[in-house]
């Protein structure tokens, strides 16, 4: 109430409140009670009326009573003090109306804030195995949200389904409109049609339709199967399998391992899976279009612990909204993907009791062991030696005896080398005496194209950086480590390693280039922001998980698979992967301890190229003929006939 009038309003109800303490003092006349109705009581009735008479008819002159004036004058102060009063409710209406506006523009605002961004949907075709395959592509981010409903992260995904008949063509805004109202007035016919149906009719034929849903169901065909896909790093997105493996288009490479002039092509990928499977490329915390929510910690997703349950969040969260909870579901992880998908498969077990039905591991690791080449870990040295052999040979720089030899007969007599001989001679350490000494310097030299003085000056030991760098050393060309077909130019000739990677320089600018036209261009993703293909801004990368041991999902694996016997594994290798070796996989394979019955279930096979093999079209043509059969497989349980009461 605004103070400037309210002296005048208390004088006015002062009046008010006087006057009609004026009238309340007035004397009246007592109520009595009317006699009965009958004659005992005629004579007291005719004296009452007597009695009422002067004031029912009183003197015109004397009209203006005290009493009517005091009436009067209460009226004029009650108009006057109604009139303040509306003068006071119209303005505290107008502020209540003013301050609920701005309230509903808060609440707007603060929705407005809160609503997730739909992603873009998108449709096209591709041809696969001589059909026609319509898709549908859907491209955005889920905001990943706490339990309390705050976010925490976007993450970026695309994804690819395949399109139901006559539905991939898209819509006119005016066709969108027409088949909107036509659908409308269709259920409210619907609903009126219902309505008049007897309640009856549907309680009788309730237990046929129940009876004939049950007997379908134990043979009923299962839902198309769904594959989430990611790279590895730790910091890289999932580009690589998108675009150069499992997506519609993928990027033109040289499969003799050349390297193309830039910007990129890009092609239609004929190998890709979309006519056995749905697709979804996920793109981790901080990398591609993926970022932490304003005022989150990005540490929180930067770690083997962090970044499986934030990844097996993501998993989750579209397993749920999209429906996709009753499909077969399948991981496919590169490089530290396979990592990544070890750790899932028991996250998403035990946190949300979601089992898989395949895992595929490209070219990946599963047990840091395996990999680090250094100090007394001596099985590394011996798991690299095959793909060493392997390199050489590509190169041509073995003997004429073992150059006559095929890639697979060389990687074989290289294995049986480093996992015997080679091994001891490295178990044996000061102990390995002269003569054996000699052989295993010999033999290493044959095999793997290195001087016989280095091994002796390297003491039997040769990390992959430096065999890179010395394998062509006498050329000025050094190897590459995630594809050693790669061969380019040494930036000295003098150092002990590699200092670059050729094949990674060979590939890099056309997988950006390309995902950056596509997402943006085909896709019709509006964003502003730095497409992170491979970022450091994940590190440090926490492995306190794993504090004075080497990383290894082993156990998480093992046990998922134990637990689930229906879960299949398939490893693709690369015969020329110096990043992930083809027999570091083989080892951590042999070193599951799982059941013997359970041994089958995990498969692997190799291909004549790299730790990306689909950049050589010949092996991208194979390894999507052996993920045929491995889906085929992981997916042959459900076509067998259960019974529905189990």
């Amino acid at each position: 109430m605004p103070l400037r009038k309210f002296p005048s309003q208390l004088l006015l109800f002062a009046m008010v409140l006087l006057l009609s303490t004026s009238a309340m003092l007035t004397p009246s006349r007592a109520v009595r009670a009317e006699p009965p109705d009958d004659e005992a009581h005629a004579e007291l009735r005719k004296q009452r009326k007597e009695e009422a008479e002067p004031e029912k008819k009183p003197d015109s002159r004397k009209s203006k009573v005290p009493s009517e004036r005091s009436r009067d004058a209460r009226d004029e102060a009650a108009e006057s003090a109604s009139e303040e009063s509306n003068d006071y409710q119209s303005e505290d209406n107008e502020s209540r109306d003013r301050s609920a506006k701005e309230d509903e523009n808060d609440d707007s605002a603060k929705q407005s804030k809160k609503k997730d961004a739909e992603p873009v949907v998108t449709c096209g075709q591709v041809t696969i195995a001589g059909k026609e395959i319509a898709y549908i592509a859907t491209a955005g981010k889920m905001v990943m949200k706490t339990d309390e409903g705050e976010p925490k992260a976007e993450v970026f995904f695309i994804a690819y389904a395949k399109a139901p008949p006559e539905r991939h063509e898209p819509q006119d805004e005016a066709d969108e409109d027409e088949a909107d109202e036509d659908e409308a007035d269709e259920d409210d016919a619907n609903e009126d049609d219902a309505e008049r149906d007897d309640p009856q009719d549907d309680d009788e034929n309730g237990d046929d339709d129940e009876s004939s849903d049950s007997a379908d169901s134990a043979q009923r065909a299962p839902r198309r199967p769904i594959t989430f896909c990611f790279n590895g790093g730790p910091g890289s997105s999932s580009v690589w399998l998108h675009l150069g493996m499992l997506g519609p288009m993928r990027v033109k490479l040289g499969s003799d391992a050349e390297t193309l002039p830039p910007p990129h092509e890009l092609i239609p990928n004929q190998y890709s899976l979309l006519d056995v499977t749905d697709l979804v490329f996920i793109d981790p915390v901080s990398t591609g279009f993926s970022r932490p929510a304003k005022g989150e910690d990005k540490r929180q997703f930067h770690g083997y612990d962090e970044d499986i349950r934030s990844v097996g969040q993501f998993i989750h969260d579209y397993t749920t909204k999209y429906g996709r909870w009753d499909s077969p579901k399948f991981l496919i992880g590169e490089s530290y993907g396979g990592l990544r998908a070890a750790g899932l498969s028991g996250e998403l077990q035990e946190r949300y009791h979601m089992y898989l039905n395949g895992i595929v591991l490209v070219s990946a690791v599963v047990d840091f062991q395996t990999l680090i080449a250094s100090g007394n870990n001596d099985i590394a040295y011996a798991l690299f030696l095959p793909s060493y052999a392997t390199t050489a040979w590509y190169h041509k720089a073995l003997s004429e005896d073992l150059q006559k030899l095929t890639v697979e007969e060389v990687a074989g007599e290289a294995k049986r080398f480093a996992m015997g001989p080679y091994l001891r001679a490295l178990a044996a350490g000061d102990s390995l005496d002269g003569r054996r000494r000699e052989e295993v310097v010999r033999r290493m030299a044959q095999l793997t194209g290195l001087d016989q003085q280095y091994i002796e000056a390297s003491n039997l030991r040769a990390p992959m950086y430096r065999f890179g760098k010395e394998l062509l050393r006498k050329q000025g060309l050094v190897v590459g480590r995630f594809d050693s077909r790669y061969a380019n130019f040494a930036l000295d000739e003098v150092g002990d390693s590699t200092q670059y990677d050729p094949s990674a320089s060979a590939v890099f600018g056309a997988f950006t280039s390309a995902l950056n036209d596509y997402v943006r261009t085909t896709l019709k993703v509006k964003e502003d922001r730095v497409y992170e293909i491979l970022t450091d801004r994940v590190h440090p990368w926490d492995y306190s998980e794993f504090a004075n041991r080497f990383v290894n999902a082993s156990s998480a694996l093992r046990e998922a698979m134990v637990n689930n016997p229906y879960l299949k594994v398939f490893a693709a290798c690369g015969y020329y992967d110096l990043a992930t070796p083809a027999t570091a996989m083989e080892y951590t394979r042999d070193h599951l301890n799982l059941p013997e019955k359970l041994q089958d279930n995990f498969t692997t096979d190799y291909y004549e190229a790299g730790h990306m093999m689909y950049a050589h079209e010949p092996s991208l043509k194979k390894l999507r003929k052996d993920l045929l059969k491995f889906y085929e497989s992981a997916l042959a349980p459900l076509s067998q006939p259960r019974d529905a009461e189990k």
